[in-house]
């Protein structure tokens, strides 16, 4: 007779934590109601210094001459070597704004448009510098594709105002200074020389 009760004592603790076990929930659900992702994956709320600027989280540049754009219009390849950015040095170039930009007309039979960023220590520190020309390549990124010139390397220079200028001023001095450099084109120094003098 008591092992009977004990027997039934035991079956009846058991369906109770069974019970209470599969009314628990398995995770705590995001806040966004997202109930694809895993455990502990809930999205990080995106405010305060991480909030978005225009920027995009990873660049659309990268070396090797491949298309970088969305479209297949114009090829757009990554500047990298310091030989690049001396022959942009020696060209045309417009500053517009918190922006340099400088133009070098390659001349040649590649029609892909080269870019180049660079912040000088002027404009702050790392952190800072890091900020400008990643302002400065979603910028390229955005108008290049209508406004460059195939056959041409492009090289933005940030300045004091590029790290905090609204953004949609900083696209207004970028494109302003790509439509200006394209209107000078025809007289731009193209690798390095002089531009031909006019005639007599």
């Amino acid at each position: 007779m008591c092992s009977d009760q004990y027997s039934e004592l035991t079956s009846e603790t058991d369906l109770s934590a069974l019970a209470s076990r599969a009314q628990a929930p398995s995770r705590l659900p995001c806040t966004h109601g997202d109930q694809e992702r895993p455990e502990g994956r809930c999205a990080p709320s995106r405010q305060g210094p991480q909030a978005p600027d225009g920027l995009r989280p990873s660049s659309p540049f990268v070396s090797g001459g491949k298309p970088l754009t969305e479209t297949d219009t114009l090829s757009i390849r990554r500047l990298t070597k310091r030989p690049q950015f001396l022959a942009a040095a020696k060209g045309a170039y417009r500053a517009q704004g918190a922006v340099v930009v400088q133009l070098r007309a390659r001349h040649d039979a590649d029609p892909a448009v080269g870019a180049g960023f660079t912040a000088t220590k002027r404009v702050g520190g790392s952190v800072v510098r890091n900020r400008a020309k990643r302002r400065l390549r979603e910028a390229a990124r955005l108008l290049l594709p209508q406004f460059g010139r195939p056959g041409c390397d492009y090289v933005f220079v940030a300045r004091d105002g590029t790290p905090m200028r609204e953004w949609s001023r900083l696209l207004d001095d970028v494109k302003s200074a790509l439509i200006r450099l394209a209107a000078d084109l025809p007289a731009a120094p193209i690798d390095g020389a002089p531009p031909p003098s006019a005639p007599v």
